[in-house]
């Protein structure tokens, strides 16, 4: 079997105005304290790729437009839909009273596994902390639930852009679902 790579214009991709209004996932991702701006424009990538409905700015991560930022999103800040709100937990005040459940990804005494999730979860917010101290207490204590990605190293830590990446195609295939956690 030999593999050939396909160009740009063969990959069906959607154009920016065209992706603006192509129904999402139902997955917001919150960032709380993001301190790397390169973390910044990884994640609005991968949001890109998994159509998320938002991503979430707060406290003093970066917002887009900026040099740093741009570099790693490849354009993504353009047509993925976000807001910045300063303190997280008005942002999970308005989002917990629309029905999204909060998860905080996070290994906690509590945390579940992020790949048991079901249908039922849905819509949902991932929010993800900054790259040394994770999320803040009380945005900790806000949130429904916690999931962890298993590790099998010596760190027990995943770069923050490198956790949502993997959490988020989890999370899709979680919001399809039918099973209960």
């Amino acid at each position: 079997m030999t593999f050939q790579k396909l160009r740009s214009e063969e990959m069906n991709r959607l154009s920016p105005d065209t992706f603006r209004s192509a129904q999402k996932f139902p997955i917001y991702v919150m960032l709380q304290n993001i301190r790397s701006m390169w973390n910044v424009g990884a994640i609005f990538r991968s949001c890109d790729a998994a159509r998320v409905e938002k991503v979430i700015i707060t406290g003093y991560t970066a917002t887009p437009p900026r040099k740093e930022i741009d570099k790693t999103a490849l354009g993504a800040t353009e047509w993925v839909a976000w807001e910045y709100v300063q303190n997280p937990l008005d942002a999970i005040t308005r989002l917990k009273s629309n029905g999204v459940t909060i998860a905080a990804l996070e290994i906690t005494t509590n945390s579940v596994r992020y790949d048991s999730l079901s249908q039922q979860h849905f819509p949902l917010c991932l929010i993800v902390g900054n790259e040394v101290s994770g999320i803040d207490d009380e945005v900790l204590a806000a949130c429904d639930l916690a999931l962890e990605i298993p590790q099998y190293g010596v760190k027990h830590s995943l770069n923050v852009a490198v956790s949502v990446g993997i959490a988020l195609f989890e999370l899709i295939k979680a919001s399809q679902r039918n099973c209960v956690m």
